[in-house]
């Protein structure tokens, strides 16, 4: 059986959430797990690095000195790689390293993600709460109160919020999903995984196997 703790915004322990077996209670596939972060970290890639090759290169045009009877190695443009200040051979292109998985492989990936934090009970279930105010420091109070200010964690929502949104944009170690847009590299990469006890059930009707 998957629990995880429950607490109130205050840091008050409220007792514990039964969590959706089939979302957060099966074996981790490590395998599929690697497969979806390394997909992940590829179609976040820009693809943009590029070097100039011998035809882009200004200047060059005029033989350096002539074939023979100088003693020194042949030779028929500066730009040439094998000279300092040259063009480069081979070098990288702009390219699209994206690329997909498959629906029911990123789904297995994701559900494998949870449950292994669940596994290892790094999640907890914050009680639904509004903020006074959407200023940085009551959502810095929030994390000082459940004492999970020093550590790297996601909080997952149910809707779309822009006041926490605002509030936590400058808290270098949280980050704020919705549900629908939760993907194995972001639960992975948290130390603490915060979920809004509403936001529960969207996950399992989203993820559930």
């Amino acid at each position: 059986m998957a629990v995880a703790k429950r607490f109130a915004h205050t840091g008050e322990a409220k007792g514990e959430v039964q969590l959706p077996e089939a979302t957060f209670g099966i074996e981790p596939h490590a395998h599929v797990m690697w497969e979806a972060v390394r997909n992940y970290l590829a179609n976040q890639r820009q693809g943009t690095a590029k070097v100039r090759s011998r035809g882009e290169m200004r200047g060059g045009g005029k033989k350096p000195w002539r074939q023979k009877g100088t003693g020194r190695a042949r030779a028929g443009t500066i730009r040439s790689p094998l000279w300092v200040g040259g063009a480069r051979a081979f070098g990288p292109r702009p390219r699209d390293y994206s690329y997909r998985l498959p629906k029911k492989v990123k789904g297995l990936a994701l559900r494998s993600a949870l449950s292994s934090k669940a596994g290892a009970e790094e999640i907890r279930v914050i009680a639904d709460f509004q903020l006074a105010e959407p200023k940085t420091r009551e959502v810095v109070g929030i994390l000082r109160n459940l004492e999970l200010e020093m550590a790297r964690c996601l909080l997952v929502v149910a809707d779309h919020d822009p006041d926490m949104l605002r509030a936590t944009r400058n808290i270098p170690k949280l980050s704020v999903l919705e549900y629908r847009l939760l993907n194995p590299y972001e639960v992975l990469h948290c130390d603490y995984l915060l979920i809004m006890e509403s936001a529960v059930p969207k996950i399992e009707e989203a993820w559930g196997s």
